[in-house]
């Protein structure tokens, strides 16, 4: 036997052993599942070194730490909560609370996701204007700036937030940057030596080991955050690139949707980059000092929970809320993603939702940044307008934000987009918002964007190029490890 014969005959060896631990050993969707024996039978070697980069399942371990002190604060607040929606005290008697407070529930127990009250925001859906206030904020800062971004690119507006960051940090201000190794690949190391020099602190989310290859590179942090004092927080869709400022010449101009919160939701978002902070730098940082839970000022009445996922959790904890959303809809849904590659459980609640008599509208882009993932999303709105939802087609640049809205009285905003990477390989986290003013603000956005796109009918999705239905197929097979 020659030595090519053996070394086929181990390669298909060690295949089968990751086929059996996929099927046996780890906790997989069985959509993912058969995904991966797909391409580790039809690509034996290919798909091996695939599986190595890209299959690691991080289920079972805990990769964030809570200090023990505010974590024994947020259960107790939590529980709380809980028993107070199921006794109805105030402030769950109150008619928007009582509506949805199965959905407050479950961002409490999936989650422990604080329900706060006292919150005022503001919409963005253009990077113009949400880098203008963010900037702005920043001048103002006095005691700390805490930044997350997925990607961050060392461009003209990248070169202006490291600037204004790096003149704060001389001024005595705290500033941590806290980036995802991969999507911010291409930030030019003496951007940030700039910031580090001037005693500003960076770090990178789950970095690669080993020169050029990085084992953990198919889990990444797509978190958007920003906290200001312990007062001012943003969450929302932009990252940090020209692009998201539509000067992409292949994008046009950029539509997203992007939160500035006043309140105590701040302490939430707050908590969520200190352990993001904390599993990338390993700094020992004293959360305490930098909450404002005793805070009585009055900010608003917009009632906002901060719920986050990741593939490390044992719940998909913002789907989860997503389908119990849209179940909840009595009159109108309206969803803006870019990408539209769900699992049957909600690609199911869209469509109950619909066959129900719910006015079901979806947005989606008119142009693809990834093409496998864009003619997957396509794929799967044939069978969402045969159960009688509306499909819009953006055509003023490119669509990137994630909003659902539900009878106008309940929305979400955050970085989550309707995909199975979203919902199992990424970091995620969304704004879940109580408050008609805020949901209807939302709703009319979305109404204004209508007359900027299309309306793909049934007619013309079934009239589509062969081409287009073969595209479609390739990449609905593959959607569950897209």
């Amino acid at each position: 036997m020659s030595i090519y014969s053996i070394l086929l005959a181990i390669l298909i060896g060690i295949n089968i052993l990751f086929g059996i631990t996929i099927v046996f050993l780890e906790r997989r969707s069985v959509s993912s599942t058969w995904a991966w024996l797909m391409i580790l039978n039809f690509l034996p070697i290919i798909g091996f070194i695939f599986y190595l980069i890209f299959g690691q399942n991080l289920s079972r371990r805990k990769i964030f730490k809570w200090d023990h002190i505010v974590h024994k604060r947020t259960q107790d607040l939590v529980s709380k909560q809980m028993l107070g929606i199921v006794n109805q005290d105030p402030p769950f008697s109150e008619p928007i609370l009582r509506e949805y407070h199965r959905l407050i529930y479950l961002n409490l127990n999936n989650d422990e996701a604080p329900l706060t009250l006292n919150n005022k925001l503001s919409i963005f859906t253009d990077g113009e204007t949400k880098f203008q206030n963010l900037l702005h904020d920043i001048r103002c800062a006095k005691h700390h700036i805490h930044i997350e971004y997925y990607i961050f690119r060392g461009d003209f507006l990248g070169n202006q937030l490291i600037d204004l960051l790096t003149k704060k940090a001389e001024e005595g201000v705290i500033v941590r940057l806290l980036v995802d190794d991969e999507g911010s690949r291409r930030l030019p190391k003496k951007l940030v030596r700039r910031l580090t020099q001037a005693g500003g602190k960076f770090y990178t989310f789950f970095p690669g080991r080993l020169p050029l290859l990085n084992l953990r590179i198919n889990y990444r942090n797509h978190r958007k955050l920003v906290i200001i004092d312990s007062k001012i927080s943003y969450i929302g869709g932009f990252n940090v690139g020209d692009e998201y400022l539509g000067l992409s010449k292949k994008f046009g101009f950029w539509r997203d949707t992007h939160l500035r919160i006043v309140g105590e939701a701040v302490n939430s978002i707050q908590s969520r980059f200190l352990l993001d902070w904390h599993q990338a730098s390993k700094e020992r940082v004293p959360f305490q000092s930098y909450y404002t839970m005793d805070d009585h000022t009055k900010y608003g009445e917009v009632g906002i929970q901060i719920v986050s996922s990741g593939p490390d959790q044992k719940w998909e904890q913002i789907k989860n809320a997503f389908i119990k959303m849209i179940l909840s809809a009595k009159q109108t849904v309206y969803i803006q993603t870019p990408y539209l590659i769900p699992d049957e459980s909600l690609l199911n609640a869209i469509s109950i939702a619909s066959l129900s008599h719910v006015d079901v509208r979806i947005m989606i882009p008119n142009k693809p940044d990834h093409p496998f993932v864009y003619w997957a999303t396509y794929s799967n709105v044939g069978a969402l307008l045969d159960a009688g939802a509306r499909v819009y087609l953006y055509q003023n640049g490119f669509l990137h934000a994630k909003t659902i809205i539900v009878d106008e009285r309940l929305s979400t905003v955050g970085t989550s987009n309707l995909d199975f990477r979203s919902f199992g390989l990424n970091f995620e986290v969304n704004a879940f918002i109580y408050h008609q003013e805020t949901s209807q603000q939302l709703a009319t956005i979305f109404k204004k964007d209508i007359r900027l796109s299309r309306e793909l009918t049934p007619s013309d999705y079934q009239n589509r190029p062969f081409i287009i239905k073969f595209k479609e197929s390739i990449s609905r097979l593959i959607s569950p490890v897209l």
